[in-house]
């Protein structure tokens, strides 16, 4: 018993300190992730890259997208996923849609992206800042793993769009 209590308070702990890095538009007071990263390559040729990586990362990229220009370098789309909590017997179930906006904006040597518009697919499509409010009367503690769960697929969007961004290594004609 004292096991599973200890357990429980540390997974709980870590829930805590998970929604607390979530990043907090402080105008709209709602999660966005925004990074200004240097990258070499042209307008141009960062825009391929990104073209790319939409082609890899989403199953129906023309879909997502509602915006490719090339001219102003601007990519904009939205795109939605699955989030689920664990029963008491360790079962995954659904528990609903996150629905979130992208920009990316491209520039020479750098691209800035943003995620954010973050909200739960309901009947009332709530904000998911809405539940980092911990004194909200239907605060439910299953609102912790949802967190982690949005901010998880986030570093993962990012760390893929980063590591897809970069210039292909060249290649060495082979001389023989």
């Amino acid at each position: 018993m004292k096991i599973k209590l200890t357990a429980l308070l540390i997974l709980m702990a870590g829930m805590l300190w998970a929604q607390e890095k979530l990043p907090v538009d402080p105008e709209t007071g709602r999660i966005q992730y925004r990074e200004v990263v240097e990258q070499d390559g042209t307008k141009q040729q960062l825009f391929n890259r990104c073209v790319y990586w939409l082609n890899d990362f989403y199953k129906d990229p023309v879909r997502v997208t509602s915006l490719r220009d090339v001219e102003t370098g601007k990519i904009v789309g939205k795109h939605q996923f699955r989030i689920y909590y664990t029963d008491k017997d360790g079962n995954k179930i659904a528990a609903g849609m996150i629905g979130y906006d992208f920009t990316i904006e491209l520039k020479q040597d750098r691209y800035r992206y943003t995620l954010n518009n973050f909200l739960f697919k309901s009947t009332t499509r709530q904000p998911v800042a809405k539940w980092m409010n911990k004194s909200d009367p239907a605060y439910d503690i299953r609102w912790n793993e949802y967190l982690d769960q949005v901010d998880k697929y986030a570093q993962d969007w990012i760390a893929s769009l980063k590591e897809k961004m970069k210039p292909e290594p060249e290649k060495k004609p082979d001389e023989w």
